[in-house]
């Protein structure tokens, strides 16, 4: 037991020498620090970090969200043919029947409550004349179109298919950069069919295209799938195809009002004929 007692207060002893050696090791080692004299930054360096610039971050979000609502009265093929651009169109609100069709103010009371600065109106005159309003709440502009040519996706039953929600590569014909009413069309088309980036309902594809072609004074848009060869491992631009989806629509401008549903007239189309007097000359020739 002797034995074991000296043994323990010899190793104890070593053990309190080591932690005073490491102390008086620490301590000198600060006092050298803070006695050497601290040496100043070169000029060359504190103009460089003076007049560097902080990386520019765009806080900028593109939170464009569109209203699609129609007219009461509307027939099965335009609701068809709603719900298939509602389904191009992730980031698009629906919103219930409109009773009235004088009042067309009261959409923008609507597009403001769902917070949506575009909109696409569908209105339906005698239910069997479909235009569609595509306006900028709430100050405008506002482009009236007659819709004509319309197949929808369940008519046409086309082999082509894409993701629904994936972002479209919107295709503009060269004809719209042409004429200033043209140009406002295409602005307009970009804001409502160009899906936001990093939307919570699209999807980070780029898998179809919209084409917008004009032709005989008319827009007409087409959807399209972009199919890309599987047994390839490097895909080329010559070897991609498309296959169109649908659905088919042909838009007539009539008029461009400076406001939202009305306002000022930016562009009449002097071509245009309504279907009453196309209906009208039609009877009168078969007297």
């Amino acid at each position: 037991e002797q034995l074991f007692d000296s043994l323990y207060l010899v190793l104890s002893s070593i053990l309190f020498f080591n932690q005073l050696f490491l102390l008086y090791k620490m301590t000198s080692k600060r006092k050298n620090r803070d006695a050497q004299p601290t040496q100043e930054e070169p000029v060359s360096k504190k103009l460089q970090t003076e007049t560097e610039v902080a990386p520019v971050v765009s806080d900028f979000k593109n939170k464009e969200r569109v209203l699609i609502l129609s007219t009461r009265g509307i027939t099965y093929r335009y609701r068809h043919l709603m719900d298939d651009i509602i389904s191009l169109i992730p980031h698009s609100k629906k919103e219930s029947k409109l009773d009235t069709k004088s009042d067309r103010g009261v959409v923008n009371e609507v597009a403001e409550l769902k917070n949506c600065p575009s909109i696409l109106f569908f209105e339906v005159r005698k239910k069997q004349d479909l235009y569609i309003w595509m306006a900028k709440s709430p100050n405008g502009p506002s482009v009236k179109f007659h819709v004509t040519n319309i197949h929808t996706m369940a008519e046409t039953k086309l082999s082509g298919n894409h993701l629904k929600g994936s972002r479209p590569v919107l295709s503009f014909d060269a004809n719209f950069d042409k004429e200033p009413h043209l140009q406002v069309m295409k602005e307009m088309f970009t804001h409502v069919f160009a899906t936001p980036k990093r939307h919570h309902k699209s999807k980070p594809f780029f898998d179809h295209v919209l084409s917008f072609t004009v032709a005989d004074g008319r827009i007409w848009i087409r959807d399209y799938q972009v199919v890309v060869p599987l047994e390839k491992n490097k895909v080329q631009l010559d070897s991609m195809s498309l296959v169109e989806v649908g659905p088919r629509m042909c838009l007539n401008p009539i008029k461009i009002f400076a406001s939202s549903f009305g306002g000022a007239t930016i562009y009449e189309n002097t071509d245009y004929v309504s279907p009453n007097a196309i209906r009208a000359r039609m009877k009168k020739s078969k007297k």
